[in-house]
């Protein structure tokens, strides 16, 4: 069973570079044969799709029923499978496609992120009434793997277009093409190649997602409600990520855009479909797939939220991103629009300045990264945004505990949503907390908190319906602990 396997690895055992060990032994299939190793790049010391014949690293005991424990295992074999087989089909297609393009996506599909997605399948299939093994089971399994090639393909567009040097504490892809281009002295423009090649093998994890969840869909008999799922969460992905670019490029800091480009570009993607996904591959009722949807809905927020604090506060060395790209580059994220309507309200010119300035295209040095933190602290958003985490997980478990299921799954479930969100809860785990949040006395909550502009959700069947993102809790407590950095960042 998946819930009593071994213990989920974590980033830096998965991120390390790998060890000499003995070959790994592939899993047997009749139509699966083992990939044969392309060659080394002459001019640079890469082994492409080395990760495909790396052990899964080992792992204590589970701690008990409804530990989600060995899910990440699990479907990383699933993973690493499929990926062997996609680089076996590019070598019979061409060497050098196979080496530079294939193998190269494998090794960054394989080299770290939290397999949040997955989890969050497979967890909407237990909810559902799915069962913890069997061929359906796998089924969950392989969607989650799909998930993560997805994600693959929007980390390395997301790279392309924000011009990010590094991702998940490595060059970025379109940095590695344009360093293999520039060692190998090729004609033209370095940076211009890799951006083209980084856009080829982004849409190279798409198709391969693709082909994933296509097999999945037609092995099940709820394959349509699947794939209904899977194709309205490829357009709302496009659609956050080009909203996302509208409102930079607008210099937008309104709080109801940055929510709304939130749920698009992460709360939807990133939980609630994938938890509509395994509660449609188990052919859940209309309630139980409802109550999943606004428990996804308030937690994928969350998520992103988190994000938002990490990519101003968090540690380069734990998110594997530098700090401060999204003040640099005026993103618009809720935790600059929240900062720049408090300071508007409370009359701080020099913070409105700051956090408005125009976006520049080369790195804050620290003195004015540290000078722009001090400025949203200053705000009271630093405090506003932890509430509204808090607040937003609190209520996406509520939604939850109104579910029928295994007495063990909806636990389970809620401690992969806080630790998705970074709630304190996860310290547990034995995170290490990021300094503490300073605030001013009684921080003024910004307007249109409470009411996001995905207040209602329009369902693949096309009717539309409520879908709770807030509450109507107490204001901000001012000073509250910063959370340690489990989630955002991938």
């Amino acid at each position: 069973m998946i819930e009593t396997q071994t213990t989920q690895p974590t980033q830096a055992t998965r991120t390390s570079q790998p060890k000499p060990a003995q070959p790994a032994q592939a899993p047997k299939t009749p139509t699966a044969p083992e990939t044969p190793t392309a060659p080394t790049a002459k001019a640079i010391p890469l082994d492409m799709g080395s990760r495909l014949r790396d052990p899964l690293p080992g792992t204590p005991p589970a701690a008990g029923p409804g530990a989600e424990s060995g899910l990440a295992a699990a479907v990383e074999k699933v993973l690493r499978q499929h990926l062997r087989d996609r680089v076996d089909q590019a070598a019979r297609i061409d060497s050098v496609f196979a080496e530079e393009v294939a193998g190269r996506l494998a090794d960054f599909v394989l080299r770290g992120g939290k397999r949040l997605r997955a989890g969050f399948v497979w967890w909407g299939w237990r909810v559902g009434g799915g069962t913890a093994d069997g061929p359906q089971a796998d089924a969950a399994l392989q969607l989650g793997a799909a998930l993560e090639l997805l994600q693959g393909c929007a980390l390395i567009h997301d790279d392309v277009m924000d011009e990010s040097p590094i991702r998940r504490g490595a060059p970025a892809v379109h940095a590695g093409f344009a360093e293999l281009h520039a060692h190998a002295r090729m004609r033209g423009s370095s940076a211009s190649f890799g951006t083209a090649a980084a856009v080829l093998c982004g849409d190279l994890a798409l198709s391969w997602a693709d082909d994933l969840m296509t097999v999945t869909a037609l092995s099940c008999v709820q394959g349509m409600r699947v794939h209904q799922e899977w194709q309205a969460m490829r357009t709302e992905l496009v659609a956050g990520q080009y909203l996302d670019m509208h409102a930079q490029a607008n210099r937008s800091s309104e709080v109801a855009q940055a929510v709304r480009i939130a749920g698009l570009k992460s709360a939807l993607y990133t939980v609630e479909r994938p938890l509509a996904l395994g509660a449609a591959l188990a052919g859940a009722d209309e309630a139980t797939t409802s109550a999943l949807r606004s428990a996804g809905r308030c937690a994928g927020i969350a998520f992103q939220l988190r994000d938002d604090l990490l990519g101003v506060f968090g540690d380069p060395a734990i998110t594997g991103k530098p700090s401060g790209d999204d003040l640099r580059d005026g993103k618009p994220t809720y935790l600059r629009a929240a900062a720049v309507q408090l300071a508007k309200s409370t009359g701080d010119h020099h913070a409105v300045r700051a956090l408005t300035r125009e976006p520049r295209p080369t790195p804050l040095s620290d003195t004015e990264l540290a000078a722009l933190r001090d400025a949203i602290e200053r705000t009271g958003a630093r405090a506003a945004v932890e509430d509204k985490i808090g607040r937003l997980v609190e209520l996406g478990i509520r939604h939850l505990n109104s579910v029928r299921c295994e007495p063990h799954i909806v636990p389970a479930l809620t401690r992969l949503i806080e630790r998705a969100a970074g709630t304190p809860a996860a310290e547990t785990a034995g995170d290490a907390p990021q300094p503490e949040a300073k605030a001013p006395h009684a921080a003024p909550r910004p307007s249109g908190v409470e009411e996001p502009a995905l207040a209602h959700a329009r369902t693949p069947s096309g009717t539309e319906g409520p879908v709770r993102t807030t509450d109507q809790s107490a204001p901000p407590t001012p000073g509250h602990r910063a959370t340690p950095p489990i989630g955002g960042r991938e």
